[in-house]
């Protein structure tokens, strides 16, 4: 088994997506999620996953290979990792 981890994230994907869309920002600046909920992360996780892919979608006509090539690597991303990760960082900032 070949272990994928990169700089301590699932994947590569995983990591870079964080480290370009996400870092540094607040989720309840952009969606309406109970971040002390039992189901935070799990809930955050589907609103990243939409978030992301509709930046992808900012491309309206130009629907190219580039496209497809974005959303496969989308695909790869653990997203409730990175939804779990802003869910600690609310709740340690909080305390």
């Amino acid at each position: 088994m070949t272990d994928n981890r990169y700089n301590g994230w699932t994947n590569y994907a995983t990591w870079r997506v964080n480290l370009e869309m996400f870092d540094g920002i607040d989720p309840r600046d952009w969606c309406d999620i109970d971040l002390n909920a039992e189901s935070a992360a799990y809930d955050l996780s589907q609103q990243l996953k939409l978030f992301a892919d509709d930046r992808i979608s900012d491309f309206g006509e130009l629907q190219t290979l580039a496209v497809d090539y974005a959303r496969a690597f989308l695909e790869d991303v653990n997203w409730f990792e990175i939804a779990e990760h802003m869910v600690e960082d609310f709740k340690s900032e909080a305390a």
